[in-house]
């Protein structure tokens, strides 16, 4: 069984900020591997950008 490597950077403190900020049943609804590429600013998956679109503004 393969082991993940610790992460060598910490997360955003404005992203955590942020995903504290949601309103409950969005937060529940998240993934952990979702939480992870918003919290590490990573690619962010379909499925998580489909959960905040009501959140999230457009960078023009």
């Amino acid at each position: 069984m393969q082991q993940e490597e610790p992460r060598k950077q910490k997360p955003d403190p404005e992203r955590m900020a942020i995903l504290r900020s949601l309103p409950l049943e969005i937060k529940q609804q998240i993934t952990g591997e979702e939480a992870q590429a918003f919290l590490y600013k990573e690619e962010l998956p379909e499925s998580l950008l489909e959960k905040l679109k009501d959140y999230l503004v457009e960078d023009k």
